[in-house]
């Protein structure tokens, strides 16, 4: 009769962890994968940040490795004709 439990038991479990995912992650799988995915700034998003926050016009932007990190450099140009350079770190937004 016991056997028939851990049975019933393991073919029970798999359903119960897939319908709590916090319990999975618990396990062994690591929780902060969707945070951290989430949290990457694409080079889109940070030339319509840039741009609204300067009410300028990104008229050049490259990415560049500066210590390790990935940093969107965007050159901006306002209605008088100014030119500036500011940095974006993609991994969390910060403007430099």
């Amino acid at each position: 009769m016991n056997a028939w439990r851990t049975a019933l038991l393991f073919l029970w479990l798999p359903p119960v962890g897939a319908a709590f995912p916090a319990a999975s992650a618990a396990a062994g799988e690591p929780a902060g994968r969707a945070v951290a995915a989430s949290a990457t700034v694409s080079m889109d998003q940070a030339v319509k940040m840039v741009e609204q926050r300067y009410r300028a016009r990104v008229v050049k932007a490259e990415t560049q490795k500066e210590n390790g990190r990935t940093v969107y450099v965007l050159r901006l140009l306002n209605d008088s004709g100014k030119v500036w350079t500011v940095r974006v770190d993609a991994s969390d937004g910060s403007v430099q």
